[in-house]
């Protein structure tokens, strides 16, 4: 069935690959869920219940929006560049399935005289060094549905349980046209929506099940196939990759892929059918009859308009000109709004933007990636990295420690002194210990020295073995300049 770690070039332009998304952004920052007064704050609380009368739709209830929903996906679709009309309707979306307590979704649609929070608008990502822009088709407002939990992994479960905190917060879907070309372009459209949504201040990206994605997927000709529910940029990835695989051999094969909805089973790495997929009329769209058109005036726009913080280009801009670093490494730091403010934060402690910028995209980045955390997850603070820094400045430890140091600091979570301290990475300067260090290593390698006596560059090696066998914690010049100096009276006597 092929693998989802295949690369991302096997899919070339003439696959013409058609990939449109379906993002599901809970807007977290919001206190109370779309139509009732319940608390959003229900991640780790015990099950069904953050719910009342109007979330779990019992008869007699009545839903009353939360205006500064509202608020904040108007900010969105601004800066998304969404037109944002001035009357916009919520409609009945009807299903049923266990997760929706009252057998329908409160939502918007577009069609049959629908009309959503934001039409069009578009996103600009950067890949292969070209900009492109994916266009969108709409943004709208819903209702969560509740939560389906398995006992093991959706196959394998005997049985649902399901958790209806989750039942009616707050959810802006955000459509695409189906102008992406590879799951690589997808990966990053997702990284860079959500640096855009994080900076306007409504969402954490970072909280469990609060960004999730279906992609729309097809062969230009095939049938479209949907992936649901993906939780994580990687995954999206993973599973575009497994989906194309499959409907391209099901292509060569001469078997036509069939249109359903499909599940990304990240433990499997595989796509797996759920059903067969439905159309819109399934849904029965009309208008939601508890609830109001709602106007928004040029002035309620303009007042958010003038709210709006900087958002992730104009900041990546800010921070080529102002901190003189590289236009990649700006479009790194500003690709996470909690990795674009740790550096900002940094540059407030110690004004060396360059060298900052080096150890987050050389070393803190890497590190962050081996253990599958982002800046915001790790306990290492801008005080703290600053002050590993600072220690490097002062000669109490060199690089060489310092890359140990910053690794141990993310992994153990103890600050840069107490490492140091500890595991005694403080720099060697006296020249007596080093000394009798590289006595130790001119024995140990009498055939190394016989070539620095006849080649300087072979210094170098025992000056490499000095720094490995203090742990990197001899200052490099003084070793160096000891090591030359024995050189050098070898040498004499040799003549």
């Amino acid at each position: 069935m092929g693998t989802a770690v295949e690369k991302d070039n096997m899919f070339s332009d003439s696959d013409e690959v058609l990939i449109g998304l379906e993002i599901h952004v809970q807007l977290t920052k919001l206190k109370t869920k779309l139509f009732c007064g319940c608390a959003t704050d229900y991640r780790g609380k015990e099950p069904n219940t953050y719910v009342c009368p109007i979330c779990l739709g019992l008869p007699g209830t009545l839903p009353v929006v939360n205006k500064k929903a509202i608020d904040f996906a108007i900010m969105v679709g601004l800066a998304l560049e969404c037109e944002i009309p001035l009357k916009t309707f919520f409609y009945r979306k009807n299903y049923y399935y266990p997760d929706m307590p009252k057998n329908y979704q409160i939502s918007q649609y577009n069609k049959a005289g629908g009309v959503p929070i934001g039409l069009g608008g578009h996103v600009t990502i950067e890949i292969n060094k070209q900009k492109k822009t994916i266009n969108l088709t709409r943004i709208q407002l819903e209702e969560d549905p509740g939560r389906l939990t398995y006992l093991g992994s959706i196959t394998s479960s005997d049985y649902t349980l399901v958790d209806y905190n989750r039942a009616g917060i707050t959810l802006l879907e955000i459509v695409t046209e189906p102008d992406l070309r590879s799951p690589r372009e997808a990966r990053l459209f997702l990284q860079k929506l959500r640096s855009i949504i994080e900076h306007l201040g409504v969402a954490d990206g970072s909280l469990e099940g609060s960004m999730r994605c279906d992609a729309n997927i097809s062969i230009r000709g095939g049938n479209r196939v949907e992936v649901k529910n993906i939780s994580s940029f990687k995954a999206v990835q993973k599973a575009l990759q497994f989906e194309l695989i499959r409907q391209r051999r099901q292509k060569a094969d001469g078997v036509k892929t069939v249109m359903e909805t499909r599940h990304w089973d990240d433990e499997k790495g595989i796509t797996i059918s759920l059903r067969t997929k439905e159309e819109e009329h399934d849904y029965r769209y009309f208008p939601e009859p508890d609830l109001v058109p709602i106007e928004i005036t040029p002035d309620w726009i303009e007042k958010i308009r003038s709210q709006m913080p900087e958002l992730p280009d104009a900041r990546r801009e800010r921070f080529i000109r102002d901190y003189q670093i590289p236009p990649y490494d700006a479009g790194v730091l500003t690709s996470s709004k909690a990795l674009a403010d740790f550096f900002e934060n940094c540059i407030k402690l110690y004004n060396h933007p360059k060298i900052i910028s080096n150890w987050i995209m050389s070393d803190l980045l890497r590190h962050l990636n081996d253990l599958n955390i982002e800046i915001n997850e790790s306990t290492v603070t801008p005080e703290q990295f600053v002050n590993m820094l600072k220690y490097i400045d002062t000669g109490t430890i060199s690089r060489r420690s310092a890359k140990k140091v910053l690794w141990d600091m993310i992994r153990e979570g103890k600050p840069p002194e107490q490492i140091i301290q500890e595991d005694g990475h403080q720099r060697i300067g006296d020249e007596n210990v080093i000394r009798q260090f590289v006595d130790e290593i001119f024995k140990e390698y009498p055939q190394a020295v016989q070539d620095a006596i006849k080649d300087d560059k072979a210094i170098n090696f025992l000056s490499g073995q000095v720094m490995r066998k203090t742990r990197g914690t001899a200052d490099p010049k003084i070793t160096y300049q000891l090591i030359k100096e024995k050189i050098d009276l070898l040498r004499k006597k040799a003549n």
